[in-house]
């Protein structure tokens, strides 16, 4: 297996263990807050926003961010929204095929963002209810923090059967 193909797979087992049982108000707030939390420790400049449909539920920017943190992030949102998965593997897909992904995929380059930082937020039975969202480091490392995050909150409140709750709706 080559190391992209290594790199797709890795991205989409991301998105195949990353489920919540339920993602409500409280549970975005905690995964902005700890997302900031990670990012203001590192010294990190980056505007995080978190939201469930097409409400925004949580969203900071941090000192040495700009507006133009916004285009990016609403761009990225974007790309999850449209094609089901993480900012940063629809690009990487794009590149591997060694085709510009605007234009292969028939969008609007100044409203599709297919970079790293956007992480769809999965509900196990219900499918992609959101997105979790960074902006202001290089490609990979937004993705990362998206991630190592989501991976940590997930630890904390638990998911599938390590939950220690059931939800029922």
């Amino acid at each position: 297996m080559t190391d992209d193909a290594t790199l797709l797979d890795e991205l989409l087992e991301q998105e195949e263990r990353l489920v919540f049982d339920r993602f409500d108000n409280e549970t975005a707030i905690l995964l902005g807050t700890r997302i900031l939390e990670r990012a203001r420790s590192a010294k990190q400049a980056v505007v995080v926003d978190i939201s469930r449909g097409d409400q925004r539920l949580f969203y900071a920017a941090l000192a040495g961010t700009s507006p133009d943190n916004e285009f990016w992030v609403a761009g990225k949102i974007a790309v999850v929204k449209r094609f089901g998965h993480s900012s940063f593997y629809v690009g990487q897909k794009a590149r591997i095929r060694g085709v510009d992904f605007a234009d292969a995929s028939l969008v609007d380059k100044q409203q599709f963002r297919a970079h790293g930082g956007c992480f769809p937020i999965i509900v196990a039975n219900v499918g992609i209810v959101g997105t979790a969202t960074v902006s202001g480091l290089p490609q990979a490392e937004d993705h990362a923090l998206v991630v190592a995050v989501i991976e940590e909150v997930l630890a904390e409140i638990g998911s599938g059967e390590a939950r220690t709750e059931v939800w029922t709706a």
